[in-house]
C-alpha cells in the first residue's frame, strides 16, 4: 500500500477489522510517507473514540498505537491503558511510558505484553531496556544473557548489549554491538542514533549526518536525533535543512524549548552577513599574536627579563610600552632592539595594542586553584558532555581541556559563529556543577 491519499490511511486506521502485526507495519510506513495524512485521520479516529460511550478495543488500540508513532506519548498511554489483554497494546503502552521516562511502569507493561501473547523474545528485550534505563544495569544484562540463545540473532539484543557497554564506559565494545545491530537491521533507529552520537563526538560530522538521517527513516522520530541533526546542518550552513528538523520537533511538541530557541537562531542567521575572508584573516592574526616568545632566538638576558614581566607571547609585547620594558631591571636598549627585530619581521611593533591591555585579564594558573579545581583543570572538555553545538564551538576555539575553557570569557565564546546564549548557559551550568566558572563570569 503506497498511502497516496488520506483515504488509504483512513481505511487502515478506521476501517480495518483488526489492529495487529500487519496493521502496525502499515501504520509505520504511512507515518514515514504521509505524516500529515496520518495526523488528519488520527484526529478523526480520536474524535470517534472520545465521542463513543464505550469505544471498541480495536479503535482504542488503533488510536493509541498511532499516537505512539506520532510521538504523542501521553495520549498513547491514555488510550492503550483502556485496552485489556492485548499484547500489541501493552507493548506500545510500554514504549510510550518509556518515552515519558516512566521506566518501572514501562517494565510492567512489557511484562504484560509477554503474558498477553506478544512476541516473547521482543518482550524480554524491551524489559531489559526498561531495566537499564531505570538504572538496574546488572539486572538488565542478566536478563539478556539468560535469553541469549534465542535472542542473539535479533538486532535489538545487540543494541541493548551495546547500551550496557556504553553505560559502563566501554565505548569500543558499545560500537561493536551497535554496528552488529545495524548489520542485522539497517534501519534500527536506536543503534543508528547511538552511532551518530559517537561519530559527532569524534568530529566525524558527515558520517554522523548520514547516520542521523538513517535513524529518522522510520517512526517514531526521536526528538534528540532531529535536534542533533538540525545542529549539524546548521553548523554546515545548511539552514533550510536545519529549520526543517526543528519544525518537525515542534509539530509533535509545540513548546519544546530547545527547538524554539534553535529555530529562532536559524531565522536570525538568515539575516546575517558572514565574510569567510574576514574571519580567516582574524584567525591568522590571533594565531600570530599567540605565538610563544620561546619560538624565537633571544639572548638569555632578554628572555629572563621578559619572563619576569610575564610576557609569553608576541601579543603580550604589543600590549606593553617601550618605557615599561626599559624600566625593567637589566632590560636595556640592546634587549629592546632584539624584541623590535622579532616584531617587525611579523609586521608588528611594541605597544601597538596597548589600549587592549586592560581588557586582557591574568590567566588562571593551575597552582592558584583549590585542590578540587586542580583535579579537573587538566581534564578533557569532553567530560562536560556538551551538546553538539556547544562542543563544535568549543572545538573551533581549539579548547581541549576544562582549564582552557575556564580561561575563556563569555564574550569570547559568544563571538564564535553559531554560538548563542543557549550554548553559553549550558557551559555555565556544566562548569558550575563542577565548582568552577568561565573567566570573569
Amino acid at each position: 500500500m503506497a498511502f497516496d491519499s488520506p483515504v488509504d490511511v483512513s481505511r487502515l486506521l478506521m476501517e480495518s477489522s483488526s489492529f495487529g502485526s500487519a496493521e502496525v507495519s502499515e501504520l509505520r510506513r504511512a507515518v514515514s510517507n504521509n505524516p500529515r495524512d496520518v495526523k488528519q485521520v488520527y484526529h478523526q479516529l480520536q474524535e470517534r473514540v472520545d465521542g463513543a460511550g464505550k469505544p471498541g478495543e480495536r479503535d482504542l488500540a488503533a488510536v493509541g498505537i498511532a499516537a505512539y508513532f506520532l510521538a504523542r506519548h501521553s495520549e498513547s498511554v491514555e488510550y492503550l491503558e483502556r485496552v485489556k489483554k492485548n499484547g500489541w497494546a501493552d507493548y506500545y503502552r510500554g514504549k510510550s511510558l518509556q518515552a515519558k521516562e516512566r521506566f518501572e511502569d514501562a517494565l510492567s507493561a512489557f511484562q504484560d505484553a509477554e503474558k498477553s501473547g506478544f512476541d516473547a523474545i521482543e518482550s524480554v528485550l524491551a524489559q531489559a531496556g526498561a531495566l537499564r534505563l531505570a538504572g538496574r544495569i546488572d539486572e538488565a544484562e542478566k536478563l539478556l544473557r539468560a535469553h541469549s540463545r534465542n535472542a542473539v540473532s535479533r538486532a535489538e539484543y545487540s543494541y541493548q548489549m551495546g547500551c550496557i557497554m556504553a553505560d559502563r564506559g566501554d565505548t569500543f565494545g558499545a560500537i561493536e554491538y551497535f554496528e552488529r545491530a545495524v548489520d542485522m537491521d539497517p534501519r534500527h533507529s536506536g543503534a543508528l542514533f547511538r552511532l551518530a552520537n559517537l561519530n559527532a563526538t569524534y568530529g566525524n560530522d558527515e558520517e554522523a549526518i548520514q547516520l542521523y538521517e538513517r535513524s529518522l527513516s522510520k517512526p517514531p522520530f526521536f526528538v534528540a536525533a532531529l535536534l542533533n541533526l538540525g545542529l549539524l546542518y546548521e553548523d554546515m550552513e545548511r539552514y533550510d535543512c536545519a529549520a526543517f528538523c526543528f519544525r518537525r520537533v515542534l509539530e509533535s511538541d509545540p513548546t519544546n524549548p530547545r527547538a524554539l530557541l534553535y529555530l529562532k537562531d536559524i531565522e536570525a542567521a538568515g539575516d546575517m552577513v558572514f565574510d569567510e575572508e574576514i574571519v580567516r584573516e582574524q584567525r591568522e592574526a590571533d594565531q600570530m599574536l599567540n605565538t610563544p616568545i620561546s619560538d624565537f632566538e633571544l639572548s638569555a638576558r632578554s628572555r629572563n627579563c621578559l619572563e619576569r614581566l610575564e610576557i609569553r607571547t608576541l601579543g603580550d609585547l604589543t600590549r606593553i610600552s617601550e618605557a615599561e620594558l626599559l624600566a625593567s631591571r637589566n632590560f636595556g636598549e640592546t634587549s629592546l632592539k632584539e624584541v623590535k627585530i622579532i616584531l617587525e619581521a611579523k609586521g608588528l611593533h611594541v605597544g601597538q595594542n596597548i589600549a587592549d591591555k586592560k581588557s586582557i585579564p591574568t590567566q588562571l594558573r593551575r597552582e592558584d586553584l583549590s585542590d578540587e579545581q586542580k583535579a579537573i583543570f587538566d581534564n578533557p572538555v569532553s567530560d562536560l558532555n556538551l551538546s553538539v553545538r556547544s562542543r563544535k564551538c568549543v572545538s573551533r576555539l581549539g579548547i581541549v581541556t576544562i582549564g582552557e575553557l575556564m580561561n575563556r570569557s563569555p564574550e569570547e565564546l559568544l563571538s564564535v559563529r553559531n554560538f548563542g546564549v543557549t550554548s553559553l548557559n549550558e557551559i555555565r551550568q556544566r562548569l558550575t556543577e563542577m565548582g568552577v566558572s568561565l573567566r570573569n563570569d
